[in-house]
């Protein structure tokens, strides 16, 4: 291998392609980069021919909200172009996957085996290496944790070149910075995932319909850990006695006896559906207060007040939005923003706080969450941790950065902090307070990637 300061040619292996605009799912910053397959970016990394100093970050689906997997100026690896299965223990319930391969295509290739991903996000439009640089969590993080406590080795091209194994027991430092490392301690090329068990491709769900924060707080509090599965959409136009009103849906997977008893013949038998998009004339402002009231009300009186063991598909449960393909179109060309905080059990004020001044400050919002989280990880950059998360989408408008920089400053304070994946506007100097392990995590970057090859708009943004 050459020295990895010296170019082996002038002329980099990307010359021929030309730069494209690339953003993330809430649409808003684009920047320009050279999009190109995972092998020729190693390549740029192996001989240190990137352009400039921009250097590369890898992509999968580009459903990171913000601009974590964008890099103006420099190089992109398009995860797409590693995709597919390289092994599987059924018995054992293990995968080895190439890192651009979907959770879409885990499920639709072992649901029908009765294997389910360990932990899937809102969406299964994300990559196994996406889902690694964001330690993805879900709706089961209270009991299962995020997606990196249930990979068991991977395969990492490191910034100088080099193809490095990690495990938790294998180069442990390095496994835990990558995992929720943004992409920026190099490219995963696989990794060996442990699948959960399932008996059927349904779930088993009760739902409460609550008359206000309290109450589906203290639902949630009582009752998830009886619960595999637990979400609350929260309606945070709701003011006065009203305020939080929610619709909480807690669950589990079914038997397979359950399943039948339900009317699918064939318990294990998995299927999707995908509308067509809206088309990208949608023009901003057409989410605004009115029309996210009127939704949420609907969506609020239709709901059941109570219901219990109610059959349930993988896609209604866990991705009703994947249903509709392109659904980021609806905020219009000025995109939205997705915040979502995490908060320690000891700041539920603040977590009431927060969405009190969100309620009152005529921020429209149809998709916001709350969850509960259990105990994180080693990775020193993982989000999730024991207490409260609240995710919300809102569309970009006037003055939402002064409430948002409000919020994040309350958070801050309390110990709690964003979602790195979620975030395109967060102040850098709030990042080392809210992730109190960013030195140690940068130490070990640098020792991995010493000249700086992984970069990205927002490691910039943030100064990571």
């Amino acid at each position: 291998m050459s020295d990895p300061q010296t170019p082996k040619s002038a002329t980099p292996p990307y010359a021929d392609s030309s730069p494209i605009l690339l953003c993330g799912w809430g649409r808003t910053a684009p920047t320009s980069a050279y999009l190109v397959p995972v092998p020729v970016a190693a390549d740029a990394v192996k001989d240190g021919s990137g352009p400039s100093e921009r250097g590369v970050v890898a992509r999968g689906l580009g459903r990171s909200y913000g601009d974590c997997a964008q890099n103006g100026g420099g190089v992109v690896a398009d995860g797409r172009s590693i995709s597919g299965i390289i092994e599987a223990n059924l018995e054992a319930g293990t995968v080895r996957a190439l890192a651009g391969t979907s959770l879409d295509d885990l499920m639709t290739w072992f649901v029908p085996l009765g294997l389910f991903v360990p932990v899937t996000p809102g969406t299964r439009f994300v990559t196994v290496g996406g889902a690694i640089a964001a330690d993805v969590h879900g709706k089961n993080h209270h009991v299962k944790g995020s997606w990196g406590s249930h990979i068991l080795s991977m395969r990492l091209i490191d910034g100088l070149g080099n193809l490095r194994e990690l495990s938790p027991s294998k180069d442990p430092e390095l496994f835990w910075a990558t995992i929720g490392g943004m992409g920026l301690t190099g490219i995963v090329i696989d990794a060996t995932i442990q699948m959960t068990r399932v008996e059927s491709a349904y779930l088993s769900v009760d739902t409460d319909r609550t008359e206000d924060l309290d109450e589906v707080m203290n639902l949630m509090v009582e009752g998830d850990e009886f619960y595999d599965y637990s979400v609350a959409w929260i309606d945070l136009v709701a003011k006065g006695k009203h305020m939080g009103r929610s619709i909480l849906e807690r669950g589990h997977f079914a038997t397979a006896e359950q399943a039948r008893a339900a009317g699918h013949r064939k318990p294990l038998n998995y299927s999707t559906h995908q509308l067509g998009g809206p088309p990208d004339i949608f023009p901003s402002g057409l989410l605004n207060p009115l029309t996210v009231r009127a939704f949420n009300e609907f969506w609020y009186r239709i709901a059941p007040k109570q219901r219990r063991g109610h059959i349930s598909t993988i896609e209604g449960f866990f991705h009703p939005l994947d249903m509709i393909n392109d659904w980021n179109r609806m905020y219009g060309p000025r995109g939205f923003l997705q915040w979502q905080t995490v908060l320690p059990d000891s700041a539920t004020e603040v977590l009431r706080r927060s969405i009190e001044r969100i309620s009152g400050s005529g921020a429209s919002s149809f998709l916001a969450v709350l969850k509960r989280f259990g105990p994180g990880n080693a990775a020193p950059l993982s989000f999730p941790t024991t207490g409260w998360t609240l995710a919300l989408d809102i569309p970009v408008s006037v003055g939402l950065d002064r409430l948002l920089d409000e919020l994040d400053e309350m958070i801050t304070e309390a110990g709690g902090r964003i979602y790195l994946a979620k975030d395109s506007r967060v102040r850098p100097e709030l990042i080392p307070t809210m992730y109190p392990r960013l030195d140690e995590w940068r130490e070990i970057r640098d020792q991995s990637d010493p000249h700086r090859r992984f970069q990205s708009d927002m490691g910039r943004r943030l100064g990571l």
